[in-house]
């Protein structure tokens, strides 16, 4: 099963998301409905919902139950793009225009925190502790995430532990909670939550290498963004930390990272793109990914073969293999 049939398969269901999304977002305040509203139109793959209704299969399947926790799930994503976007001077996000771009950053950090508060208001309806302990604890790791990848911007003596923890910190963690949350908010038993949750997990960290290699490899229709824009903000990632290993390019990408930093990132970055483009440090991130998706499918395997299952699978190689 391809992936576009897994969201045909799911389409009644992400419609009624879609639909919860916007109307959790309402509001009377006619600046914050629009701004609000630009961010949701701008779309996305929607995938902490898929995972959240896929996960949610493993237990007593129901569709009100597993709404109560995509939506503020894909709220909270919503929420730190938009912040993430006033950090990184983001112009455009999907190739539309980011809410910092349009409008400014002041309006930009108060429609994140309003989508932000707005989620924990939905996920309130349901009355299980452990759910809201789970998210609370999501949410301020992903803050102290935000911290240290400001932290590093520019610094080219980081670890690549310093990057995994960083990533799992802002992208891992809310995949992994997509999955664990969605098995028990249909009260699937706790193997298979933490089996679920150690499948987000390794998907959500291969997730985001991907994403890192894109930035370094792929075009502007591809990406919805020039490519390069990591470097240009500070964010030093997994090909370019593994490049500084090789003796031959150190010191060219210390030099263009300096040449960077200097322009505040207001300069050609395709120098820099070329270097990396020309070594085998794509290859090895790549490599690194393709361990977490086996991990990641290997999570699975004391689960139940029932379709969800599969789908899960054919949804962690579609994120190891995708190209946009």
């Amino acid at each position: 099963m391809k992936l576009l049939d897994i969201y045909a398969r799911k389409k009644k269901e992400i419609a009624q998301i879609e639909h919860e999304l916007e109307g959790s977002i309402y509001t009377d305040q006619p600046l914050l409905k629009e701004t609000s509203l630009h961010l949701l139109k701008a779309g996305g793959k929607r995938i902490r919902p898929v995972f959240v209704l896929l996960a949610s299969e493993f237990g007593r399947y129901d569709l009100e139950r597993a709404k109560r926790i995509a939506v503020p799930l894909e709220l909270i994503h919503m929420a730190s793009l938009v912040h993430d976007d006033v950090i990184d001077d983001a112009n455009t996000r999907r190739g539309q225009l980011t809410v910092r771009s349009k409008w400014d950053n002041r309006i930009a950090m108060y429609t994140g925190d309003y989508i932000f508060a707005k989620a924990l208001t939905v996920v309130t309806e349901l009355e299980n502790p452990r759910v809201h302990q789970i998210l609370s604890k999501a949410i301020v790791e992903m803050s102290i995430g935000e911290m240290e990848q400001i932290r590093y911007f520019f610094q080219p003596e980081q670890s690549i532990r310093t990057y995994l923890l960083r990533i799992r910190r802002k992208t891992a963690l809310l995949i992994a909670i997509s999955c664990q949350l969605g098995a028990i908010a249909t009260n699937a038993d706790n193997a298979c939550s933490a089996s679920l949750y150690r499948f987000g997990y390794n998907v959500g960290m291969a997730f985001q290498i991907r994403d890192d290699i894109l930035d370094l490899t792929g075009t502007e229709k591809q990406l919805g963004k020039p490519p390069g824009s990591d470097i240009k903000q500070g964010n030093i990632t997994l090909p370019v930390l593994l490049a500084l290993r090789e003796p031959e390019l150190r010191q060219p990408l210390l030099a263009e990272i300096r040449r960077i930093q200097e322009a505040d990132g207001q300069t050609d970055v395709e120098p820099f793109l070329r270097l990396i483009r020309g070594s085998r440090c794509i290859d090895r991130a790549d490599e690194l990914a393709a361990r977490y998706i086996e991990k990641a499918i290997r999570s699975l395997d004391g689960l139940p073969n029932i379709r969800a299952k599969k789908d899960l699978i054919e949804i962690a190689h579609f994120i190891g293999n995708r190209s946009y």
